[in-house]
């Protein structure tokens, strides 16, 4: 049995890298295999996540034409920049409201408004904020990715959403950029495009306020000296690659099968993800910032959906 579990992670892990196995399955493929203790102990899913991930993401970038992207991050940018500015007033608001640390109020607002995981990492030194506020914040949020996969093409298709409505809701209302490009990815693949690009363009909103959080955290405290302000490297990554797919168009074949390898590595990504969730990690979260990121992720969902189907038409 020792060497069965392992042999049947990976067995699992290979199918996820194959058209049979779907982003939401893929997700609950992995939760099982943690919840039956088949996960190799040298093997540290949400570390290796963040690594493909990365890869996956640039790789998509290769089927994006700059022109689109442009386009997409235009007309949607005012509802980018007001889903971003609500949330985190909202998140600070609710959060004195349930009796919660600014600390951890302002890192789950982060990681709702922005780039779920991505923005709590790089705003928490900004603000030195403790690691057990890290963890509360991050196992809410992630939790919420858990249910946004699965749900969010059940709501879309219910309610007749075409890809491109779909897409830049699920770029909006949904945290982690691979439970976004998954979401999006069982939709359709311009679904994929529209999202990955709205997506990429909300996480760059990470530097200013991480900028801004620093800034603000010396003020209050009176405390002198920069912090170190990380953006993840797949968002130029996915830049370049769309610089490339833009300019160089003979490159076609290529960017085409580069394209589909991102997308099937997208979903063994997810599988780690689901490998990654565990019931210690839930109870970790407590009821209280889990109630506060439901409630921010709720607003920030209905809001961006009443604005994409009501009034834009």
């Amino acid at each position: 049995m020792t060497h069965i579990k392992p042999a049947l992670f990976w067995l699992v892990g290979i199918l996820t890298l194959t058209p049979w196995i779907s982003a939401p399955v893929a997700l609950i493929l992995g939760a099982l295999m943690a919840h039956f203790s088949a996960i190799p102990p040298y093997i540290q899913p949400s570390i290796l996540v963040k690594k493909l991930l990365a890869i996956a993401i640039v790789a998509l970038g290769f089927g994006v034409q700059l022109n689109v992207a442009w386009q997409v991050t235009s007309d949607y940018f005012a509802l980018m920049v007001t889903s971003i500015v609500v949330t985190l007033l909202l998140a600070l608001g609710l959060g004195r409201l349930f009796k919660m640390d600014t600390t951890t109020s302002h890192l789950l607002g982060s990681g709702t408004a922005i780039c779920g995981g991505s923005a709590i990492a790089a705003v928490a030194p900004a603000i030195h904020a403790r690691n057990d506020q890290m963890a509360l914040a991050l196992a809410s949020v992630f939790t919420l990715n858990a249910v946004a996969l699965l749900v969010f093409p059940i709501i879309g298709t219910a309610l007749g959403l075409n890809e491109q409505t779909f897409g830049v809701w699920a770029a909006i209302a949904i945290h982690d950029t691979s439970s976004v490009v998954g979401a999006a990815q069982a939709y359709g693949d311009h679904a994929l495009q529209v999202a990955t690009t709205l997506k990429l363009a909300r996480a760059l909103w990470i530097i200013p306020l991480a900028l801004i959080s620093a800034l603000v955290y010396q003020h209050m405290t009176k405390t002198e000296g920069q912090r170190n302000i990380t953006v993840p490297w797949f968002i130029p990554g996915y830049i370049v690659a769309m610089l490339f797919a833009s300019l160089l168009p003979q490159l076609e074949t290529f960017y085409s099968a580069t394209f589909s390898v991102g997308k099937q590595l997208l979903v063994f990504c997810l599988y780690l993800v689901g490998a990654s969730i565990t019931v210690e990690r839930l109870k970790a979260a407590g009821w209280r910032p889990l109630l506060l990121a439901v409630v921010l992720w709720f607003v920030i969902a209905t809001l961006s959906l009443v604005w994409l189907t009501v009034l834009t038409g």
